[in-house]
């Protein structure tokens, strides 16, 4: 695998971040397990190299059971990530996780189907413990500078991850709710675990967007114009919560993430 340096941290999200990055330049890559949802976007934030890939593609155009995570992955990978973060919108299952409220999810849980989901499924099978999914240190940062910016955040969380693209039943729902699973979302797996198979540190931000299925406040089912909407109002918020993790990232690791596969 090539480290070209172009960068040290990776973002995937939503298309409008890379807006507010500086001098950005495009780069494609090419990758052992096909097509990137598109090209990386490359720029700077605090004096360090951040690049930026929309996982649904710029136009939204790619289904999350359809996303290819693993090409994504290895390109931050490839042009040398140390770092992966990992905003995403994302449905509460528990009525204290409010709309607009931020979860920094320790957990998941995997409710997918026939994803691609490891790059050990050839000739050297390494089995990787998913126990702790996202980096401690790296979530600390998070947790850390979203305090000071005086955000209605949960340190923890666990997300469930469905298939998607559709969203759930009543039904469904109240069995996610009964579990004590605060999260709702369609990307975090395998997105995370493929980070922590190539020894980068995984960040989960959930952004909530709504109540899923309407059940836990009483309200109106989801929509996607809905969740789109909430979204967009509260976009600001992230980009200055994502700047400001950025800026305060140190260089010095002290998490384990880069000793969990031997490549």
């Amino acid at each position: 695998m090539e480290n070209k340096n172009l960068a040290t941290i990776g973002i995937f999200g939503g298309s409008g971040f890379y807006k507010f990055l500086d001098n950005i330049q495009e780069v494609y890559i090419d990758t052992p397990y096909g097509k990137t949802s598109d090209a990386i976007m490359l720029g700077e934030i605090a004096g360090k190299k951040v690049a930026f890939m929309p996982r649904h593609g710029r136009n939204h155009s790619i289904a999350p059971h359809k996303v290819n995570y693993r090409a994504n992955v290895w390109a931050m990978k490839s042009i040398g990530c140390k770092r992966v973060i990992s905003p995403c919108a994302a449905g509460s299952l528990q009525k204290h996780v409010k709309p607009g409220d931020i979860v920094f999810c320790d957990q998941y849980v995997d409710k997918t189907h026939g994803r691609l989901d490891t790059f050990f499924d050839k000739e050297d099978i390494q089995h990787i413990s998913a126990a702790e999914p996202y980096c401690p240190q790296l979530r600390k940062v998070a947790i850390d500078c979203a305090k000071k910016l005086g955000y209605s955040i949960h340190e923890k969380g666990t997300v469930v991850v469905i298939q998607g693209p559709r969203f759930n039943t009543k039904a469904e729902s109240a069995f996610l709710t009964r579990q004590g699973w605060e999260v709702i979302n369609m990307t975090q797996y395998p997105e995370a675990h493929l980070v922590k198979e190539l020894n980068m540190c995984p960040l989960n931000i959930s952004l909530i967007t709504d109540y899923d299925a309407g059940l836990v406040a009483d309200c109106e089912p989801v929509s996607h114009e809905a969740v789109m909407e909430v979204f967009a109002n509260n976009i600001s918020k992230l980009q200055k919560l994502l700047f400001s993790i950025i800026e305060n990232i140190d260089d010095n690791k002290t998490c384990q993430c880069d000793n969990v596969a031997k490549w």
